[in-house]
C-alpha cells in the first residue's frame, strides 16, 4: 500500500512527518540569552523513522519550555552516539544522561528485566499493558534501579516480534532446526531459539541489514515497525506471524544525573516522557494495523502461525523450567499473574 492509498490507512512516514511537524523545535526558545542550568543528552538506537524518536524529540522540546530553559536535553537518535550495547555502557557511566533502550538489551546487565521477554508468554496487548503498567512493570523498574539506573517513564512499545526469513517460511518448530537467525544481544532470546533448535547469532540492530544482505544469517525477528523502518523487506522474503516475544522500550536515566535535578524538574521530566510513551503506544497500534499490507506491497509474504506447537516444544526442551529457576519464584509469579500459568 502506497502512502497515497486509502484515507483509513496510516503509513509510518506520514505519522513520523506529522509528529515532527507538530513541535517546531527551533521556535521554542524561552531563555535564548541564558545557558541552561542542566544540559543533558538523550540517545536512542532506534531507526530515525521509528515513532519513538519523534515523540521523544517532542518531549525534549516540551521539557525545555516547561522548565523555562533550566533543563535542556539534546537529542541524539538512531545510534548517533553508538550501538545499543555501547549506549547502555554510556548511560550507566554518565556519558549520556538518558537512553531509550529495549528491555531485551537492558537484560544483559539486569537479567530480571527479561521477565517480559519470556517466549510465547503474552497473548496480546490486553495482557501487556495492564501488566507492564502494574505490579509486573513495577518489579522491572525496581531491578533497573538496582543496576544504577532509573526508569523515568512508563514503557513504550517495541512491539510483538515476528520471524522473517530469506529462504523459507517458518511455520513450525521443525522449520527452525539448524536455522541461522539473528537475535538481539540478550541471553533469553538466544535461549529461546536454541530451545527451538535454531542457531541464533547476537548482532546489534545497526549491523543487521548487512548481516542479512551478506547471508551471515538467513533470518531475524523483530516487530513490523522495526522491519519496515530498517528496510529489512529488501533482504527478506517471508514473515511468520509468531508473536513469540513482546519487548518494551524503557527510557533510562543515569541515577546520579537524575538525582541532581530538583523535584520540580524531575516531575516535569517524568510527566513529559510519560506522555511521549503513551502517545508512542498509540502510534505503534495505528502503524501495526496497516503495516502488514504495506509490507506485502513491498514483496514480503506473510504466514499465519499457530503458537501452540512452539510453546509445547519449549516446555519439552525445559525452557520455561530453566527461566523460572533463573528469575526466581517471585518474578515468575508476577509474570504468571498477568499471562496465566506457563509450563
Amino acid at each position: 500500500m502506497s502512502e497515497s492509498g486509502s484515507s483509513h490507512r496510516i503509513s509510518r512516514r506520514a505519522v513520523v512527518a506529522s509528529l515532527a511537524a507538530a513541535v517546531p523545535l527551533c521556535a521554542i526558545r524561552t531563555r535564548p540569552a541564558a545557558a541552561a542550568e542542566f544540559s543533558y543528552k538523550l540517545a536512542t538506537g532506534q531507526s530515525l523513522t521509528q515513532p519513538i524518536n519523534a515523540r521523544l524529540e517532542q518531549a525534549c522540546a516540551r521539557i525545555r519550555e516547561a522548565t523555562g530553559g533550566r533543563l535542556e536535553i539534546r537529542f541524539f537518535p538512531a545510534s548517533q552516539l553508538g550501538a545499543d550495547t555501547d549506549l547502555l555502557t554510556q548511560v550507566r557511566a554518565g556519558g549520556i544522561e538518558f537512553l531509550n533502550l529495549a528491555g531485551s538489551v537492558i537484560s544483559t546487565v539486569t537479567p530480571e528485566v527479561a521477565i517480559t521477554n519470556v517466549g510465547f508468554a503474552f497473548s496480546g496487548y490486553d495482557q501487556v499493558w495492564p501488566g507492564i503498567d502494574g505490579a509486573l512493570g513495577k518489579m522491572v523498574r525496581t531491578r533497573i534501579e538496582k543496576a544504577g539506573m532509573v526508569a523515568v517513564s512508563r514503557a513504550a512499545d517495541n512491539s510483538f516480534r515476528q520471524i522473517t526469513s530469506a529462504s523459507k517460511p517458518i511455520k513450525s518448530p521443525a522449520d527452525l532446526a539448524g536455522y541461522h537467525i539473528r537475535v538481539p544481544v540478550s541471553p533469553i532470546f538466544t535461549s529461546l531459539f536454541k530451545a527451538l533448535g535454531a542457531n541464533p547469532t547476537s548482532i546489534n540492530f545497526t549491523e543487521l541489514y548487512t548481516a542479512l544482505q551478506t547471508r551471515l544469517v538467513d533470518g531475524q525477528e523483530n516487530g513490523l515497525v522495526a522491519i519496515e523502518a530498517g528496510k529489512l523487506y529488501e533482504v527478506q522474503k517471508y514473515v511468520s506471524e509468531t508473536n513469540h516475544i513482546w519487548d518494551p522500550f524503557w527510557l533510562l536515566g543515569n541515577r546520579r544525573a537524575f538525582a541532581a535535578l530538583s523535584d520540580d524538574l524531575k516531575e516535569i521530566v517524568m510527566r513529559e516522557f510519560d506522555r511521549a510513551s503513551l502517545e508512542q503506544r498509540d502510534d505503534v497500534a495505528g502503524l501495526n494495523a496497516n503495516l502488514k499490507q504495506q509490507l506485502i506491497a513491498k514483496g514480503l509474504t506473510f504466514e499465519a502461525v499457530d503458537p501452540a506447537p512452539f510453546r509445547a516444544a519449549l516446555t519439552q526442551a525445559g525452557y520455561y523450567k530453566e527461566w523460572r529457576g533463573k528469575f526466581g519464584n517471585d518474578a515468575w509469579s508476577a509474570l504468571e499473574s498477568v499471562v496465566g500459568a506457563l509450563a
